[in-house]
């Protein structure tokens, strides 16, 4: 699994300033903040550019407010955008006051945010 560490530094020193209760999760081919048992940020490498972008559940509302912000996409793995996640490319999170809006907005949705439903274990 690659995934830029140097992000994932940057993401983690955010969390520790917040005071955030996580702990990171390697998954869907990057690196997942989880707080509070549930995915808030992470890291994941597009196939196609070979760019590390961020991942971040903000909610539809924050997604739409923030349509027009540098570096933000719809976040699809199936053709599909999934519901209340983001990507945001390189320029929307190179500047540190940028990553600490868009982890500032992940922490702020998280109570609202659903836990995923645990699968059952394969005999």
């Amino acid at each position: 699994m690659a995934f830029d560490e140097y992000l994932a530094e940057r993401i983690s020193r955010v969390l520790d300033d917040r005071k955030g209760n996580y702990f990171e999760k390697k998954m869907m081919g990057g690196l997942v903040f989880m707080v509070e048992d549930k995915m808030c940020v992470g890291i994941a490498r597009d196939k196609k550019t070979g760019e590390d972008r961020l991942m971040v559940r903000i909610g539809q509302e924050a997604i739409e407010a923030n349509s027009k912000r540098e570096g933000i996409r719809p976040m699809e793995f199936t053709g599909r955008p999934m519901k209340d996640f983001s990507f945001i490319y390189p320029e929307g999170y190179d500047m540190d006051e940028d990553l600490e809006f868009w982890v500032d907005l992940a922490l702020e949705f998280n109570p609202q945010a659903k836990k995923s439903k645990k699968r059952a274990k394969k005999e």
